[in-house]
């Protein structure tokens, strides 16, 4: 500890003439203290308003997400709509193939039955010439002559014709029968590529709608993500906004409380010695704790008073720092320190508020 200065006049005398201004410090004073016991609140603010800012941003972002669900609900209808047309178009595809395929089977059976009958056809046919071929061809004279008796003439002029008509019918009903089995195998080919176009057509519409079902089912997942990530987001930052707003409520709440403190210290403005409650004048205790039993600093001062570790073990204080004992304990070591005002310059707020060693 330094030496202690001397002055001749008193301490009451010298306290009077430092009245007024000590009276004017006491609301700077007990703001600073406020403000060095809450150096966090400006950063508790800008944290805020960053929160604030990040609120809005995601706001407007579940604004635009809102937006897309609006159009992407028009798309799903859509979708929707589209889906059930191929249905129907589909359960139409099906039915028709079905039909096809049952007059495709008809036509299969039908070209059976007259190729059978074209075959018989050509066999007759193939025997009656045989059997003109083999057999000589009578002619009109021969018949004539032959013949025995007019009736006899008749007889074998009617076989002759009964022969020449049966031939005639025999190659007409060959033409015809090749005929119909020919048309009959157009039809079966037209049907059977009639019956490979529908089912492609359906395999297609198939695809279409698989495709289609998938796309729906994608955006909905889509959809369900981002919007519960944008909601989650949203509800952690409102709850971080919500936490800073009540520390900042809180230390506002301190900092009214330090107010209501200085004013009250101005409308009394120096509480000097025990009397007053306190060691040393109350507006050094103001400037260098506030009135709080603080924990140590980064000097290691500590204590409603400040008393660093060497000074407090100089004056018989117990324990390692004045933080740890009772007030009463630190009033008289404060009380020691002091020694009616000789000891002022051991507190660095004493020469700050214009009060010095006697």
């Amino acid at each position: 500890m330094s030496s202690l200065r001397r002055h001749r006049l008193p301490l009451r005398i010298l306290a009077l003439i430092a009245v007024a201004a000590l009276a004017a410090w006491a609301t700077g004073g007990a703001r600073e203290s406020a403000r060095a016991a809450t150096p966090s609140l400006g950063s508790l603010h800008s944290q805020l308003g960053a929160e604030q800012a990040r609120q809005h941003g995601l706001s407007s972002s579940i604004s635009s997400l809102n937006q897309l669900i609006d159009s992407l609900d028009s798309q799903i209808s859509l979708v929707q709509s589209r889906e059930a047309a191929v249905s129907n178009d589909l359960a139409a595809d099906r039915a028709e193939l079905t039909r096809v395929q049952a007059s495709l089977a008809r036509e299969r059976i039908r070209l059976i039955k007259l190729r059978h009958r074209l075959a018989n056809a050509k066999r007759a046919l193939a025997r009656q010439l045989v059997s003109s071929y083999e057999t000589d061809k009578p002619d009109l004279i021969s018949v004539v002559l032959n013949a025995h008796g007019f009736n006899d003439l008749l007889d074998e002029l009617n076989f002759l014709g009964r022969v020449e008509h049966q031939q005639q019918t025999i190659i007409a009903f060959t033409r015809n029968a090749k005929a119909q089995a020919d048309a009959a195998a157009r039809r079966l080919a037209e049907l059977q590529q009639t019956d490979r176009q529908i089912t492609q057509t359906t395999e297609l519409r198939v695809r279409a709608l698989a495709g289609m079902n998938a796309l729906l089912g994608s955006k909905q997942s889509a959809l369900q993500s981002a919007r519960a990530a944008q909601q989650d987001a949203l509800e952690v930052s409102q709850a971080k906004g919500h936490d800073l707003q009540k520390q900042i409520s809180h230390v506002e709440a301190q900092q009214a409380a330090a107010e209501a403190a200085a004013q009250r210290a101005a409308a009394n403005p120096i509480a000097l010695g025990p009397s007053g409650g306190w060691a040393i004048p109350y507006a050094i205790v103001l400037c260098e704790s506030g009135g709080q039993n603080l924990p140590p600093n980064s000097a290691g001062a500590s204590g409603y008073y400040q008393i660093i570790p060497s000074t407090w073990k100089l004056f018989d204080g117990s324990g390692p720092a004045a933080y740890l004992t009772s007030k009463a304990e630190q009033d008289a070591v404060a009380t020691r320190i002091w020694n009616g005002g000789a000891g002022a310059q051991n507190w660095v707020c004493a020469g700050i508020v214009g009060i010095h060693d006697t």
